[in-house]
């Protein structure tokens, strides 16, 4: 039997709905609105009818899910390790930069 495989690409100038990215992401709609409530995600949008999601926000939905799962860490404490690994980023950046 043949398997077909499908796959989205992600850039910083695509956004989706929360349908969509619930969809491209295997996740419940609440989740969604549990995230943006606790700082993990940060929609463009003032409501959840008009909120756009981008590629850095289905990889912080990821990581969150991975983080939940394999360490039980909830959902404060995965906006706080989110943004330090950002900061982390940034700050390696930076060293590369510097050299």
């Amino acid at each position: 039997m043949k398997e077909e495989y499908s796959c989205t690409v992600l850039d910083d100038s695509t956004t989706w709905g929360i349908t969509e990215i619930c969809t491209l992401c295997r996740v419940e709609n609440e989740l969604i609105h549990e995230m943006v409530n606790e700082g993990v995600l940060i929609p463009e949008g003032s409501s959840p009818e008009t909120w756009r999601f981008n590629g850095l926000a289905v990889k912080r939905i990821q990581v969150t899910l991975r983080l939940q799962n394999d360490l039980r860490v909830n959902l404060p404490g995965a906006a706080l390790v989110l943004d330090l690994l950002e900061e982390l980023d940034e700050l390696r950046a930076l060293l590369r930069q510097l050299d």
